[in-house]
């Protein structure tokens, strides 16, 4: 019994070993840099995956000796039956077993991924399909790289798709690099390492004769080479990590996603508190909203806001733990907070806007609604505010679920000795210069900073009277510009809402650095509280101040007077102790007041220009490479087929008749080759026409063969309607060839090199030659395999 076919000739164990484990370490140390994209480890499976599936098809094909088309429906085949469990296991059957919408998104995810992953804001979500791109790409370039490595003598071709890898990761991936110091050392040493032992171990080194070279010399040479490479490496890898130490990138790096999709920017939606008087004034009866599970003292947030610029009170405009930093909707938001844990269930109704209702540390938040897909990929969130945003908008019929942790509300002795928290806090603009002496003064005899804090709440909430301004109401201006704040605490009687009051103290308090800032959200009546379901109105809407105390975080205070809290005259002023103060005029409007507010649309304009060509010059670009791709993979076939077609063009234009109907004929004979008759070079055409017959079942060839003969051997020429009968008759058969033999059969035969280098005798001796190069490779050592001589003339003179 014979052996099946092994590895290919001569390859040891260890360079399988060697192979198969660098292939592996370059193509697991490319896919690391999708660690940001993915936020951790979540898509180490489907890379791994598809890692070993790459290499136990390579190493399968080159025991086999299966070509490039059994290789490529390996991996198709591979990528439909493993993709299910590896990169989409939320569709298959126990998570495993691919389904139908499986196969469905695996045909689609090779076309559709791509982009999907550029168009998402980073950190993407494995449950979201994204899982497609780093598996498809571990078992391509897998596979790839180790067939190359195991079928190829240098392997210096098989760092190529590895090298592409690396590449392609860092285009696809996020401006911040995953790790960019452990990711260029292990590349590199893993590649010169394989570079070195291959050549090591390539058999020109290893044949040393014994006569030439001393056993002990040869080993004690290797090891000296072993040691200078691993010196090189050493010296290499700390020069790389001394320049990355003190060398720094000016600039951040450049991906495919930065001309694909502009980062998320929360400043591109206007400030909630601008709307807050509109608010009360026309939805103060109509339910925006319904909560179930608040916990009595709760409150519903909407949004926080920690800058001024002296028009509006809006997040602040960058930090990575800024109120503007919002990142895509993701599970497990929150895993240090401390507190009770809630669920709420929020229903929408007539509440209309981005900014959603939510109540303490965020966890996770859950959509209900037909369009929760929608409303889950455009949700983003900023943990350190604890606020949502949903970019399609919130409407009626939206439902969702908040889990949340409720942090305990510590008390004034509690926080008797506790300093103010060291956040970072943006500086304000356009603040009005009178706050400044304003807020010295209030806190002068406050000496803790709850103390400070209180000193300031009490001013406004029992200095002030409260007033929405409306109908039967006392006189109240809306808005919160500086000026606005300017006459509230500038005029005999503050009146206001929270609009004012809480803009007011969260501005007195940053003139003496304490860190506070504006939240507004809803939160029910006193009678209301503790209710099963919350009902939230317009007439629910408030704003009030947090402060930040070291190690306890953000506490809330109340700077608005009650509401029944209403001047009864214009000469009434509530101030018991009032302080003496020296208030300068109300600046007049300057700067942002001048501001032209169509910059915001100049520069969003240019922006989609430029995403609108970026987006046209990559998908150029996907398309110029993947093109090159395939017809580089088709360079070999193309060429097959172009020398036939040039070779039968030849044959059909020849000058004289005869020599068209002989070329006719050689293409008959060609084509038989190519489909597996062995005809024997020198016969005449009706040995020729016998062979064909028998091997193919063709008896028609042996007339045709008797006419060729009779045609160019004849006492006359053939004539041109002689010579296109013939050819028909010829393409005839060959198409009954092809039609009679299987599919695989006839791609086979166009394929074929046979006819093209010279049918039998060539493909014979080449035959032989391969059989006898595979002898000897063979052979054990110390045996003799020949001892016949060699003849005279190739024997060495004395």
């Amino acid at each position: 019994m014979t052996a099946p076919a092994s590895a290919p000739a001569g390859l040891a164990p260890r360079r399988w070993i060697l192979d198969l484990t660098a292939t592996a370490l370059l193509s697991v140390t490319a896919l690391v840099g999708f660690w940001p994209s993915f936020a951790g480890p979540s898509f180490l499976p489907a890379v791994i995956g598809g890692v070993l599936l790459g290499l136990a098809i390579a190493a399968v094909a080159a025991w086999r000796r299966w070509g490039i088309l059994i290789i490529a429906g390996l991996t198709v085949g591979a990528y439909f039956v493993f993709g299910g469990a590896l990169a989409l296991p939320q569709t298959a059957i126990l998570g495993v077993i691919p389904s139908l919408e499986t196969l469905r998104l695996l045909a689609l995810g090779t076309v559709t991924a791509w982009k999907q992953m550029l168009t998402t804001v980073a950190p993407v979500s494995a449950a979201d399909g994204h899982l497609i791109v780093p598996f498809l790409l571990a078992l391509v370039v897998t596979t790839l790289t180790a067939s190359l490595a195991l079928r190829l003598s240098q392997v210096a071709w098989a760092l190529l798709p590895s090298g592409v890898l690396l590449m392609l990761v860092i285009a696809l991936g996020t401006p911040e690099p995953a790790f960019p110091l452990v990711q260029g050392l292990v590349f590199a040493v893993v590649s010169m390492v394989w570079l070195a032992l291959r050549q090591l171990w390539a058999p020109q080194n290893l044949a040393v004769s014994v006569s030439e070279v001393d056993p002990s010399r040869a080993a004690h040479m290797r090891t000296r080479r072993l040691l200078a490479g691993a010196a090189v490496l050493a010296i290499a890898g700390g020069a790389g990590v001394a320049t990355s130490a003190v060398a720094t990138p000016a600039q951040p790096r450049h991906v495919f996603r930065d001309v694909i999709i502009p980062p998320f920017d929360i400043r591109d939606y206007p400030s909630p508190l601008q709307a807050f008087r509109k608010n009360v004034r026309d939805e103060a009866d109509e339910t925006l909203f319904t909560v179930q599970g608040l916990p009595k003292g709760a409150r519903i947030r909407t949004a926080v806001m920690d800058q001024f610029d002296g028009m509006v009170y809006n997040v602040t405009d960058g930090g990575p733990t800024s109120s503007s930093a919002f990142t895509p909707l993701r599970s497990n938001m929150s895993p240090d907070a401390e507190g009770v844990p809630v669920t709420l269930r929020i229903e929408i109704d007539g509440y209309r806007g981005v900014w959603m209702p939510t109540a303490g540390a965020l966890s996770e938040i859950r959509f209900a609604s037909d369009d929760a897909e929608e409303l889950r990929r455009g949700t983003y969130v900023n943990t350190e505010t604890g606020t949502a945003v949903a970019t399609p908008g919130l409407g009626a019929g939206d439902d969702y679920t908040v889990d949340a942790v409720m942090p305990a509300t510590p008390d004034d002795e509690q926080l008797a000795e506790v300093a103010f928290g060291s956040v970072t806090m943006p500086k304000p603009s356009n603040v009005p210069e009178e706050l400044t002496s304003l807020a010295a003064e209030t806190v002068a005899g406050a000496e803790t900073p709850i103390e400070q804090v209180r000193a300031l709440e009490n001013f406004l909430a029992e200095g002030g009277f409260f007033s929405h301004g409306l109908e039967g109401e006392v006189l109240s201006r809306a808005g919160h510009t500086a000026e606005r704040i300017s006459t509230l605490v500038g005029a005999d009687q503050m009146i206001g809402d929270d609009e004012q009051y809480a803009v007011a103290m969260a501005l007195l308090a940053g003139q003496i650095d304490i860190p506070a800032r504006v939240v507004m959200g809803y939160y029910p009546d006193e009678e209301q509280a503790g209710e099963a379901v919350f009902e939230a109105t317009g007439d629910n809407v408030h704003a009030w101040v947090e402060v930040n105390f070291d190690g306890i975080g953000w506490v809330t205070f109340n700077p608005t007077p009650p509401e029944d809290q209403v001047p009864n005259d214009q000469n009434t002023k509530p101030r018991v102790d009032p302080k003496p103060q020296v208030l300068q005029p109300p600046p007049p409007p300057q700067e942002p007041v001048d501001l032209p507010p169509t910059l915001p649309d100049d520069r969003e304009s240019e922006d989609e220009s430029l995403n609108l060509a970026g987006i046209i010059g990559l998908i150029l670009l996907i398309g110029g490479i993947s093109l090159a791709v395939i017809a580089l993979l088709a360079s070999p076939f193309i060429v097959i087929g172009a020398w036939k077609a040039a070779r039968r063009r030849s044959r059909r234009a020849a000058a004289r008749t005869s020599d068209r109907i002989s070329g006719g004929w050689d293409e008959l004979t060609d084509r038989a080759i190519d489909y597996g008759a062995r005809i024997a070079p020198g016969g005449t055409r009706v040995e020729e026409a016998a062979v064909v017959a028998s091997a193919l079942t063709v008896p028609q060839v042996t007339a045709l063969a008797e006419r060729a003969d009779a045609d160019v051997f004849g006492p006359a020429d053939p004539t041109p309607q002689d010579v296109e009968t013939f050819w028909n008759e010829v393409d005839e058969i060959v198409g009954g060839l092809g039609k009679d033999a299987g599919f695989w059969k006839r791609i086979k035969a166009r394929l074929s090199m046979r006819s093209l280098l010279g049918g039998t005798a060539i493909s014979s001796g080449l035959q032989n030659l391969k059989e006898a190069a595979t002898a000897r490779v063979r052979r054990e050592p110390g045996t003799i395999e020949d001892s016949t001589p060699p003849p005279s003339s190739e024997r060495e003179t004395p």
